[in-house]
């Protein structure tokens, strides 16, 4: 059975105090409640209270994912308007101290804190997370396996995390080293088949690891409910067209490694190991540093190999009428990472509120 490639995309944003450009709780959660009122359950409360998530319905393709995407927007950075907030796209908060953040009050992230600490406590992070419709488990097991050889890519395209509580970090993905703390992140190893990754996650339950699938954050995965692969590496991009580009991308990767798969052919498999190097290089570099290409066995650098990766996924696009999103990669590797662009600004004006202010306004922009 062939799968249906939709596409599902969840967004997480900061909310700011307009003054300070500090994150702020979100009072009550009453933005939350007023957001759940007008967009129904596409909006939701996230363990620390100045993070806000919306979530896409399930969409056809990228043209139903983009108005979706943007009407979402619209209403957040209205609802947070109307609330005394500004709404903010980025991977970290370039200043704010996750000490002083509120946990919502909500069992589950409770338990969570409860289980794991201060690891739960700092983990004050944004991400941009996408669902790609793949009905069958056996074929999503496969495509999962393949998928991780990519995630640096798309890492890197979406660096937008270099600064720490007011420090820069040196790196362009710091967003990444502050999950890393938590269990079961990171790339996942290759399983042989559904079986053996049911085989896995009952182990862990049956253990008391977990109580359910959700708790595996690895930075691709079969969601344990939908019947969807899910890549949970990208930092959130700032700008809505970022996010549209990486999701295009992710939804033709798998497009196109079924392709392969259809014709018995698949993608060259490379160990977690070796992957994990280039994850490296795209948290610390972004685009520009350089990744490895393990088929040559060399350094190659981070822009030419997206561009290698787009030649790649051409001959599915129109097919899925996605050329327009994808290609705009081709603008965001001209325009610099997001990371770059605010270190740029900071470079500047040596002020992180005005990274902040800069942020906010491309958080807004194309809408």
């Amino acid at each position: 059975m062939k799968p249906s490639f939709t596409i599902g995309i969840e967004e997480e944003y900061q909310t700011i105090d307009p003054v300070s450009y500090d994150l702020r709780s979100h009072i009550n959660a009453e933005i939350i409640a007023k957001g759940k009122r007008q967009l129904d359950e596409r909006i939701k409360a996230e363990m620390h209270q100045s993070v806000v998530e919306v979530g896409t319905g399930v969409c056809r393709n990228m043209k139903e994912a983009r108005a979706d995407i943007v009407n979402l927007r619209q209403a957040m950075v209205k609802l947070a308007r109307e609330n005394g907030l500004l709404l903010c796209a980025g991977g970290t908060h370039p200043f704010a101290d996750w000490r002083a953040q509120d946990i919502y009050p909500d069992e589950r992230y409770l338990q969570v804190v409860e289980d794991m600490q201060l690891v739960a406590r700092s983990n004050l992070i944004f991400g941009l997370h996408v669902h790609i419709g793949i009905e069958d488990r056996e074929t999503a097991i496969h495509l999962m396996n393949q998928m991780r050889y990519f995630l640096p890519h798309l890492l890197a395209l979406s660096a937008n995390s270099p600064f720490w509580i007011g420090l820069n970090t040196g790196l362009k993905s710091y967003r990444c080293k502050v999950f890393d703390k938590f269990p079961r992140t990171n790339i996942p190893d290759t399983f042989t088949g559904w079986a053996d990754y049911e085989g896995f996650v009952n182990l862990l339950v049956r253990t008391n690891c977990i109580d359910n699938a959700k708790k595996i954050w690895w930075d691709v995965r079969p969601h344990p409910f939908f019947s969807t692969i899910e890549v949970r590496i990208c930092d959130i991009p700032m700008r809505a067209d970022e996010s549209l580009a990486i999701a295009a991308l992710i939804q033709a990767t798998m497009a196109k490694l079924y392709k392969l798969h259809a014709r018995n052919q698949g993608f060259r498999m490379y160990s977690r190991a070796l992957i994990m190097e280039n994850k490296w290089r795209a948290a610390r570099y972004g685009l520009e540093g350089n990744l490895i290409d393990f088929g040559q066995e060399k350094e190659v650098p981070a822009r030419e190999l997206m561009l290698e990766y787009l030649e790649f996924v051409d001959d599915v696009l129109d097919e899925l009428d996605s050329r327009a999103e994808v290609e705009y990669v081709h603008t965001m590797l001209e325009r610099g990472g997001g990371a770059d662009r605010q270190l740029k600004v900071f470079e500047q004006s040596h002020d992180l509120k005005n990274v902040v202010e800069y942020m906010v306004s491309e958080t807004q922009a194309g809408l």
